[in-house]
């Protein structure tokens, strides 16, 4: 189940809400949103959400382990590290591993093909995170396994995140406060990111997953797959979080902030303070700064941010596409640390170049292979010729409605509310005409694909 469907909008969200509203005490509010987001989840994977339970009993039992260790705490930290860690290469990594050595080595192992269970990489940090938070300080260690289990598979991020950590909402699994305001508010935030989902990164898609199926040898084709591509995953994520953080205040939690307006950074660096905000403090809290950090001289800090950037290409997928794309990030992240950019020091300039390098990075972020990857940014660059069939589908895609998203994408990527006076009444007539696009959009169109469910 996602979001963005019908079933979700007009019967699970209403009756979950309901319920929830008419609950009299925290544990039976507790206990709504638990058998709720447990529903939520078996909706799409009612195999897989064993697979969850297990995975919130073995944290939690670790959890109690190092809380309870005198001497040696870090030795059910390791286990847990283990478990987690070994629960995403075996669901999520196994086919490369196996293909790969078998590509270097010329054996022929069977690859395996195991299915990816839906938000297997985002509840596994949330679960790895509150262990670590237990062993940093053992007095935050939750001994009702049912608060644990609320805090993993809450529906509204469990499947694509924010990544919440436990530190963040330990006090809101015993008390949180539901108010009209907060409602109103969660619900308009909801609304707002379901509009950037369904009005502007499906326009998008369309014509992302139309040109990826060409060779796309003229530079018009591979900018415009490019810049359309750099819109859909922005909308398409950074509407998820707003629909998360929305439905989280519906149900009394605050969650932090996932994207702010990423693609107005002048430098990488920036970048990645705006973007996917809960991934990128998540390596910083519990790899970068345990690896030592800036802490331990030039050399030491080149590395850990190049082993950061590592995990974070491996973390969204099994391709090799998603680990270049890692290291293309990490090797801009270092020149920039080394301060051998020379275009930092122009606004205008650090900002293109900036573009430049989010542009690039995400073109092998989305090609199949990295040899698409390639062709696809040497046409940017170099592809000054002119093909017929190209021209004629770029022609067919540019339709009125899809300009005009474009145009929409690119005027709403940076903060422009801000200079927009906005009061209340005009934000809950916005709210309720966008909720109608919405609805027409779902109603007249079946093609409504979400990026990270592939992650």
């Amino acid at each position: 189940m996602v979001f963005s469907s019908t079933v979700f909008l007009f019967l699970f969200l209403p009756i979950t809400y309901l319920l929830h509203l008419l609950s009299p005490n925290i544990k039976l509010k507790n206990a709504v949103l638990i058998v709720a987001s447990l529903g939520f989840y078996a909706f799409g994977e009612p195999g897989y959400i064993f697979l969850m339970l297990l995975s919130i009993l073995a944290n939690y039992g670790f959890a109690r382990l190092i809380a309870a260790a005198k001497k040696h705490p870090k030795v059910p930290l390791v286990f847990a590290v283990i478990y987690n860690i070994g629960m995403l290469v075996i669901f999520k990594y196994s086919g490369l591993i196996v293909s790969s050595c078998n590509a270097l080595t010329g054996l022929h192992f069977p690859v395996p093909k195991i299915a990816l269970p839906i938000g297997i990489s985002f509840y596994t940090f949330q679960a790895l995170s509150y262990c670590i938070d237990v062993y940093r300080d053992k007095n935050t260690v939750q001994k009702n396994v049912f608060k644990l289990m609320l805090y993993i598979s809450l529906f509204p991020q469990l499947i694509a995140g924010p990544i919440v950590k436990y530190h963040d909402v330990e006090a809101q699994l015993t008390h949180r406060t539901m108010t009209m305001d907060k409602t109103a508010a969660g619900l308009m935030r909801f609304i707002y990111g379901l509009s950037k989902k369904l009005l502007i990164s499906n326009a998008m898609a369309l014509v992302v997953d139309t040109l990826f199926m060409t060779e796309m040898n003229m530079a018009l084709t591979a900018w415009a797959v490019a810049i359309c591509y750099v819109l859909q995953i922005y909308f398409d994520f950074s509407g998820y979080s707003d629909m998360a953080i929305g439905l989280g205040k519906m149900f009394g939690f605050d969650f932090l902030e996932n994207f702010n307006y990423p693609y107005i950074s002048s430098s990488i660096q920036e970048f990645w303070r705006r973007w996917h905000i809960s991934l990128s403090t998540w390596f910083k809290e519990y790899l970068y700064i345990p690896l030592g950090g800036n802490r331990k001289g030039e050399g030491r800090t080149l590395l850990n941010k190049f082993i950061v950037f590592v995990c974070t290409g491996i973390w969204h997928g099994a391709n090799w596409t998603f680990l270049a794309w890692g290291l293309f990030h990490g090797l801009f992240i270092m020149l920039e640390y080394k301060k051998w950019i020379p275009f930092l020091k122009n606004k205008v300039l650090a900002h293109v170049y900036t573009m430049l390098v989010v542009i690039c990075g995400f073109v092998i972020f989305r090609a199949d292979t990295i040899g698409q990857a390639g062709h696809i940014l040497a046409s940017m660059f170099t592809g000054f010729t002119y093909e017929a069939g190209e021209h004629m589908l770029l022609a067919k895609l540019a339709t009125p409605y899809t300009m005009c998203c474009l145009l929409a994408g690119i005027v709403l990527s940076a903060p422009v509310s801000k200079y927009v006076k906005n009061t209340k009444a005009l934000k809950y007539v916005t709210a309720v005409g966008l909720f109608v696009l919405c609805v027409m959009s779902l109603a007249t169109s079946s093609y409504n694909p979400f990026i990270y469910f592939r992650f």
